[in-house]
């Protein structure tokens, strides 16, 4: 029998991993929309900056 591990996706602005019971949010890049964007609640409610990996966007 294998064994599945599962993957969660990680925070754009600090890289912490982000699990179902989060309150997070993702969303496509607002300039180049190539990646999606993922904000933990941290992040967010202390409006950490982000930078998207494809294009170099920067937002609040």
């Amino acid at each position: 029998m294998a064994v599945k591990t599962v993957t969660f996706p990680r925070c754009t602005s600090c890289n912490r991993p982000i699990t179902p019971d989060m309150k997070s949010v993702h969303f496509p890049c607002p300039n180049c929309a190539r990646v999606s964007i993922w904000r933990c609640e941290i992040c967010r409610e202390l409006a950490r900056l982000y930078t998207c990996p494809a294009c170099g966007f920067e937002g609040p």
